[in-house]
């Protein structure tokens, strides 16, 4: 087999697991004998390694692909850098938590604080490319500095807090104080988003970026942009001016 690494989950987790460890710088090169052995922190059992979990088989190529019931593995991708990372399914809380470079597709749901700040640090995301097909829970995106960032469905509460640069694209509904706290950044809604207080509308126009933007996530993950999301008109919302005012909402409209 080529194209990859395949780790398939051989029975749904029975506690939360701490994936932090398992792709960190290198992984594009191990074959899976080498893989199966970076650890897995259970959190009644302790550390265990890959390989006692799932079943791994391919060759290296810079790309692996998860599946099976992950809901409860955490921090799956903390710090990427590098290579593709698909989940078939949903994933738990921090997926992508600092990460830097490389994709994680994520074809489910993901927990809150996905592609935030890690513990202690100011600064989230910093490159790369998060795609969560589904929801996503609170504080998706915080401190978020660059990279972009996009959610298939519905956005929690908080997402891009305190963002200081980056893009957040939500195809759904976006939740209670989406941008709040934005220092810089896009956060570019296409379904229902109330913009905070300390926002302001600025104007309504057809932003040339968001197109070339749009079109390349149609066309490598096959998301649902819609041809009126490309051509449309967007509400321009300034804020937030609690902070540096130098952040934006881009709420896609009919209108």
């Amino acid at each position: 087999m080529s194209g990859g690494l395949e780790a398939r989950l051989r029975e749904p987790l029975d506690q939360r697991a701490d994936f932090s460890e398992v792709l960190r710088p290198g992984w594009t090169t191990l074959p899976a004998g080498e893989m199966a052995r970076r650890p897995v922190y259970l959190e009644r059992t302790g550390p265990v390694p890959l390989g006692d979990l799932f079943d791994l088989s391919g060759e290296p190529a810079a790309h692996i692909r998860f599946s099976g019931a992950l809901r409860r593995a955490d921090r799956l991708g903390l710090g990427l850098t590098e290579g593709t990372v698909v989940v078939d399914g949903s994933v738990g809380d921090d997926a992508g938590v600092g990460m830097a470079g490389g994709v994680l597709d994520i074809h489910g749901d993901a927990g809150a604080r996905t592609g935030a700040a890690a513990a202690g640090f100011k600064r989230g995301m910093l490159g790369g490319e998060l795609i969560v097909r589904g929801s996503a829970g609170p504080e998706t995106g915080s401190f978020m500095r660059r990279g972009v960032l996009v959610i298939g469905r519905r956005a929690g509460e908080r997402t891009g807090l305190g963002m200081i640069a980056g893009s957040v694209v939500i195809m759904g509904a976006a939740g209670p104080d989406t941008g709040l706290w934005s220092k810089r950044g896009s956060v570019v809604s296409l379904g229902e988003i109330a913009p905070p207080a300390t926002y302001a509308y600025a104007c309504t126009y057809r932003p040339i970026h968001l197109r070339v933007l749009l079109m390349h996530l149609r066309a490598r993950y096959g998301l649902a942009v819609q041809r009126r999301h490309i051509t449309g008109q967007y509400r321009r919302f300034s804020g937030d001016f609690a902070e540096t005012g130098k952040g934006e909402i881009l709420q896609w409209t009919s209108k």
